[in-house]
């Protein structure tokens, strides 16, 4: 039986505690927070979007980084041996639309819970408000950990899961990343990621609070299309936020900094420019005599009337028989292809999660230990390890630490 640590109460944090737990090991879990999984009560909007039932061809194709490298972890614990886990525990689950799973109360706590309960029925020493400074490495072996208050608690291994730069309330403040440095480890740039963007176009400010769904967003670097998707969006005071935005966004590190991306919206997906010409000619032919700004409100909400006027590069005081076909051919192509340049991505204070983070290369993908360090090991945010919303950024901290956990000798 070997002395476990494991940095970090974090959903990465308490599965590998777990996993360790149950293969035998004395373990000891660090969180300097008040309480375990504080990151977790205020994912899925309090609800905690826990996993995603697909199947894992679908799981992969959310991934958005080093998805090869999380093949092990996952197939050690994948979605459903999760949900069968936490239900076990005393927590029913339910699957939603877009087959994203929440526990059947709807509060993430009963998550946060049902684990408590595992890792007290594994006797997990949990020490709460507690900050590891560092890690302790001789000779290429981890020793233990060396405490803010200057103490130091010796350990055979280390798992570090102390998440990434988002939501630093919660206590992920990047000290995961410090310690791999210091224990030569390499760190990718972290950026935020699912986080929403400033966009330069005036006119998105007019529409702030207004919501589109089943519209296809596309993101564009140059002349390279790198994001298409369809589902909602909301316009905001400083740009376009809604999960189609966020889903662009970590996308967005492909892009060149020399080139300008550009956000286009296709606000009538399901009609061809033809079939949207055609409508927009009944419309008109209905409403012959009427003012342009009058008529359009069939077509769009009200508060994007006067945007898709100007954009358009019409008169909105002209009455609808005097619209020229050219005039009308500019409004559907603005309606299938509604043009804004971006200035950047919000902050991490916004952002859901953080893209980059301890290289993979320096870790062994079927045991989650380091290749620099033996008896170190890394497991979720930390890691440069990212997906889509909907479940799946989770699935990577539950399966990465499991996994750590679980190779611990």
């Amino acid at each position: 039986m070997s002395r476990v640590i494991v940095i970090g109460g974090g959903p990465a944090g308490m599965m590998a505690a777990l996993a360790a737990a149950e293969k035998g090991h004395s373990v000891l879990l660090l969180e300097k927070n008040e309480k375990l999984g504080k990151k977790l009560y205020i994912t899925g909007k309090g609800r905690c979007n826990v996993t995603n039932a697909c199947e894992k061809d679908k799981f992969f194709e959310n991934i958005v980084s080093n998805p090869k490298f999380l093949y092990s972890a996952f197939y050690d614990c994948d979605n459903m041996r999760l949900m069968e886990m936490i239900e076990s525990a005393g927590c029913p689950l339910k699957v939603e639309r877009g087959e994203r799973v929440f526990p059947v109360s709807d509060h993430a706590s009963d998550i946060t819970a049902a684990l408590q309960r595992l890792l007290k029925a594994e006797d997990v020493e949990i020490r709460l408000h507690t900050t590891v400074q560092d890690v302790i490495v001789h000779e290429g072996q981890v020793t233990g950990v060396c405490l803010a208050d200057g103490s130091v608690l010796e350990a055979e291994a280390v798992v570090t899961a102390t998440g990434g730069l988002s939501y630093q309330t919660t206590g992920s403040t990047g000290d995961g990343y410090r310690m791999a440095q210091m224990s030569g480890h390499t760190v990718k740039e972290c950026v935020p990621a699912l986080v929403p963007m400033e966009i330069e176009e005036d006119w998105c400010r007019a529409m702030q609070g207004l919501s589109l769904k089943n519209v296809a967003l596309t993101m564009t670097c140059g002349k390279k299309q790198i994001y298409q998707g369809f589902g909602e969006m909301l316009f905001t005071h400083f740009g376009v936020s809604g999960p189609l935005v966020l889903s662009a966004s970590s996308y967005y590190g492909r892009c060149s900094k020399k080139e300008k991306v550009r956000l286009t919206i296709d606000l009538k997906p399901a009609l061809t420019e033809e079939q949207l010409d055609k409508r927009l000619l009944r419309d008109f032919e209905e409403n012959r005599n009427r003012q342009i700004k009058n008529v359009l409100g069939r077509l769009y909400p009200a508060k994007m009337v006067p945007v898709m006027i100007t954009v358009s590069g019409l008169n909105g005081e002209q009455k609808v028989n005097e619209v020229t076909r050219q005039q009308r051919h500019c409004l559907v192509e603005t309606t299938k292809c509604l043009p804004m340049q971006v200035k950047g991505l919000r902050g991490f204070d916004e952002a859901v999660i953080t893209q980059g983070g301890v290289s993979v290369k320096e870790i062994n993908p079927s045991t989650m230990e380091s290749k620099q360090v033996k008896g170190l090991y890394f497991a979720g945010e930390v890691l440069d390890l990212d997906a889509m919303t909907g479940g799946f950024n989770l699935q990577i901290a539950w399966s990465t630490g499991h996994l750590a956990g679980a190779s611990i000798p």
